[in-house]
């Protein structure tokens, strides 16, 4: 497959957010409420999207302590009711982008992402508009180095995996969603540490943008999505991302 390609054209959206840790936490924040108050329990060992979150939060270096106050926020009676709304729209150049929410407002989530769309010249779609270009995917992520890459091949494909893909720096293993959990359990039994592990839209499909405004414009309207506190996180088929 043709992951590492994928990956850092993904990458560049998610890097500004990485870059400004207060912001990441408080997104991965609303995720452990929202996980805990979904799945029904604080213990991961019960509620397979807690461990996977909480595998995001231990990624992005967020402190044991946050994860412990969320969990234990979510766990009482307070806490804000968040909702996990995805949209979907077009970006200058017809680039597909897909948005994914957690918000206590919906009509303000969906007024602000309408606005950075008309802004930047795309426009915000309906549901179904661009999400049959994109394949819902379970993916971790692992360092190679000091890794055996058979080895860890082996590993994956045993513990249920559908494709690996290495670049010499990254393993990419992705699952079917379903099985996300589930391979993510026995590859942290076996004492993998991951970049990431959770379910991402993976363009099947890209776009070039050749116009500079336009691209100007595209790098204005991912930014502005990713500094909103409503958005998780932000996927597009661009291809051509300026380094």
């Amino acid at each position: 497959m043709s992951g590492h390609s994928k990956w850092h054209n993904i990458q560049k959206t998610k890097g500004a957010q990485d870059a400004k840790r207060a912001a990441a936490f408080t997104k991965i924040a609303k995720e452990l409420i929202v996980a805990v108050k979904e799945g029904g329990s604080a213990d991961p060992a019960y509620n397979s999207r807690l461990a996977t979150v909480i595998t995001k939060a231990k990624a992005a270096n967020m402190p044991n302590d946050n994860i412990k106050r969320c969990l234990e926020k979510a766990a009482g009676a307070g806490g804000d009711n968040y909702e996990t709304i995805t949209y979907e729209g077009y970006g200058p150049g017809g680039v597909a982008v897909m948005v994914e929410t957690l918000t206590d407002n919906r009509n303000r989530t969906a007024g602000d992402l309408r606005h950075y769309f008309d802004k930047n010249g795309g426009n915000l779609g309906q549901p179904g508009s661009v999400m049959f270009m994109f394949n819902r995917t379970g993916m971790l992520r692992i360092v190679a180095e000091g890794l055996s890459e058979d080895a860890v091949m082996e590993d994956a494909l045993d513990a249920g995996a559908s494709d690996f893909n290495s670049d010499g720096e990254i393993f990419e293993i992705s699952t079917e969603p379903n099985d996300l959990g589930k391979v993510r359990d026995s590859l942290d039994a076996k004492g993998y540490s991951f970049v990431s592990a959770e379910v991402e839209y993976i363009p099947t499909t890209g776009a070039s943008i050749a116009d500079e405004d336009n691209i100007s414009k595209m790098q204005r309207l991912i930014d502005m999505l990713e500094e909103n506190d409503d958005i998780q996180a932000v996927w597009h088929n661009w291809e051509n991302v300026p380094e």
